[in-house]
């Protein structure tokens, strides 16, 4: 009964921070979808755009204060998604132009990689301060690899996102940030698990682990 208790918030408090995280973007799509004109139409198109920004911003303040209420912290990574959706979503919407929440993506990833790759040139793990308490146990060597293989894979996001935003509709590009970068970085999440467990992680922590990547 006791062990159950004990993991039932832990649970609840993963699925808050995927909801977090994730939440804005899924309300960014759906809004998207539902304004979204059936055949070419090139100013519904631009509309369906700026509501489904403006949902977008709107989800991602929501997002912040439930973080901050419901797990009693905003994480610095939050904060920083956070104020560009903010930022990038007024410039999509005063412009009207949809590059703005395009190029928004690569800018936090190519920030994040670069960041944490010179960390880890200095020996300095920046993940650490970004994910607080996520990994408890792990060591300074698995802090390390850990940051450099993040800043590896922001880096290689970023060169995807660039990609698909001048190969794809913004239509599918959409679809790709839900259904393709999402699944990524959980698969990546998981692929560094083994990493991890031989540089000190508790095993009571794998569940933690995987609802909890590093977002954009």
């Amino acid at each position: 009964m006791t062990e159950t208790t004990k993991a039932a918030p832990k649970a609840a408090s993963g699925w808050i921070n995927v909801a977090v995280d994730y939440g804005p973007l899924v309300v960014f799509f759906l809004a998207y979808k539902y304004y979204a004109p059936d055949g070419p139409d090139a100013a519904g198109e631009i509309l369906a755009v700026i509501r489904g920004t403006g949902a977008f911003i709107v989800a991602a303040l929501i997002a912040l204060a439930v973080s901050k209420l419901r797990l009693g912290k905003v994480s610095p990574m939050l904060w920083l998604s956070t104020v560009l959706i903010v930022g990038f979503g007024a410039l999509t919407i005063y412009f009207q132009d949809q590059r703005f929440i395009q190029w928004k993506p690569t800018i936090i990833y190519v920030g994040f990689g670069a960041a944490l790759l010179i960390g880890w040139f200095k020996s300095k793990p920046l993940l650490r301060y970004l994910l607080e308490t996520a990994f408890e146990g792990l060591s300074e060597a698995g802090w390390l690899k850990l940051s450099f293989n993040w800043g590896v894979f922001f880096l290689v996001l970023a060169v995807l996102n660039v990609a698909l935003t001048y190969t794809l509709s913004f239509e599918s590009w959409l679809a790709a940030k839900l259904w393709l970068f999402m699944p990524l970085s959980f698969l990546f999440t998981f692929t560094q698990i083994p990493m991890l467990l031989r540089h000190g992680l508790k095993l009571a922590e794998d569940e933690e682990v995987l609802q909890n990547p590093p977002h954009e």
